[in-house]
């Protein structure tokens, strides 16, 4: 089922704009983005937020989606904006981007990328262990600056998410873990570290988390750790992360995340424990990714064939494939998907839709509903594209990558150009 921001005229619009000239005008694929949806994510994620917290940031995860359009639009809406390469730290100093709003995370950062984030003045650096410390303070002294710096905590929490996204348990590649004490031993280099200014903590348990019950039990672990070094060490925690991870539906039967709900009892939870450990609400930050772009952006591809197997799969080919969607290839994620040309016709013929890469797990999608007269030169909109779909694609096979275009208020512009031959052997030698 379509939702409201989708029209049908014959073909599929989306805010008026005709998906299906927006194809023939950019090519195919096509990665369409809105920014009208994105502000308005923001919009409503800031708002649950500030209602209830006195002092909170909201952080863009820029690893969802990251070019210079997203980190405008984030100074634009006055949010930060947590980067974790020195490829994401480029992008947003070249936008324009406030960088002492970016936060640098990440588990294993090498020296000629925290020397890159100091010299772009990158606001604050979040510590993953023991020798990044040494690593900051060495360049933070050479460059002759003071590095605000947070500290990564492994919480110790199974969100019960897939696996490969969960990010809380402590045997895990990320952060540090209190239940074993190297969260201290950390805590303890960083300040007696001349050139590093401790402001807080972070943690993030996953993705696609649906109630709050994952951030309420990780608030407990924290605020434990956080009033435990305010009594023995007086120090005062003035930031904590609770990360990101809010979840967004796929499919019509997914379950729908009430970022109102979540806040407000998040919230109760924290007073309940500043009160018990008598100790000060810090600002709080939230990192959402997937929840400010995933429903903001859809793919365009063109049916190149489709093949009727007797008992057994209806394949429908496309121009694509996991070269710019490997979600299915890696966590078997499912979408939504449409004949965006013939929308007046009945989606009923049950197809696997196969990329063009020679991967036999090249998928796009099973088991998704399409019309019976789907044919060579038909239009399939795949929706909730925006998040991991252009930041994970690649040139597998030397396939080119596609433009990526933004529409706002009925304009349409491209932000990301698409890959030529030329671009895609610059670098060859």
């Amino acid at each position: 089922m379509l939702d409201s921001r989708f029209s049908v005229d014959c073909a599929l619009k989306w805010n008026n704009v005709s998906l299906i000239d927006c194809l023939n005008k950019y090519g195919s694929p096509l990665y369409v983005m809105n920014a009208n949806q994105i502000k308005e994510n923001i919009i409503m994620i800031k708002k649950s937020a500030e209602e209830y917290f006195d002092s909170v940031k909201i952080l863009y995860a820029s690893k969802a989606c990251s070019f210079k359009e997203m980190y405008r639009i984030c100074n634009e809406m006055d949010i930060g904006c947590d980067v974790v390469s020195m490829g994401e730290i480029y992008t947003a100093f070249q936008s324009g981007m406030n960088m002492n709003d970016v936060y640098f995370h990440g588990n294993s950062k090498t020296i000629e990328e925290i020397e890159f984030a100091l010299k772009c003045n990158v606001g604050v650096i979040v510590i993953d262990n023991l020798e990044e410390v040494k690593r900051i303070q060495r360049i933070a002294c050479k460059q002759n600056k003071i590095q605000k710096v947070m500290i990564r905590i492994t919480p110790g929490i199974d969100p019960h998410t897939y696996e490969a996204v969960s990010t809380g348990v402590v045997d895990c590649k990320f952060g540090c873990a209190i239940r074993t004490g190297y969260a201290l031993e950390v805590f303890e280099s960083v300040m007696d570290s001349s050139h590093l200014e401790l402001v807080g903590f972070h943690c993030h348990v996953g993705s696609q988390v649906f109630d709050s019950v994952v951030f309420k039990k990780c608030a407990n672990v924290m605020f434990e750790f956080v009033a435990y070094l305010y009594q023995r060490y007086s120090f005062k925690t003035l930031e904590l992360n609770l990360g990101g991870g809010f979840g967004v539906p796929y499919i019509e039967s997914d379950s729908i995340l009430n970022i109102d709900d979540v806040m407000k009892e998040v919230f109760d939870e924290i007073s309940l424990l500043c009160h018990t450990y008598q100790i000060e609400i810090p600002t709080i930050l939230f990192e959402p990714g997937r929840s400010i772009v995933a429903n903001a952006g859809v793919t365009l591809y063109t049916v190149n064939s489709v093949k009727r197997i007797v008992n057994g799969h209806n394949y429908v080919a496309i121009d694509g494939g996991m070269c710019d969607n490997p979600r299915y290839a890696l966590y078997g994620s499912k979408y939504s998907v449409y004949c965006a040309n013939k929308m007046n016709e009945k989606h009923v013929l049950k197809c696997t839709i196969a990329g063009k890469c020679c991967e036999s797990g090249d998928i796009i999608a099973k088991d998704v509903c399409l019309p019976e007269s789907i044919s060579e030169g038909d239009v399939l909109v795949v929706m909730t594209t925006g998040a991991y779909n252009y930041s994970m694609s690649s040139n597998y096979n030397r396939n080119l990558k596609p433009a990526v275009i933004m529409l706002e208020d009925n304009i349409d512009k491209v932000v990301v150009k698409r890959e030529t031959l030329d671009d895609l052997i610059r670098n060859d030698i």
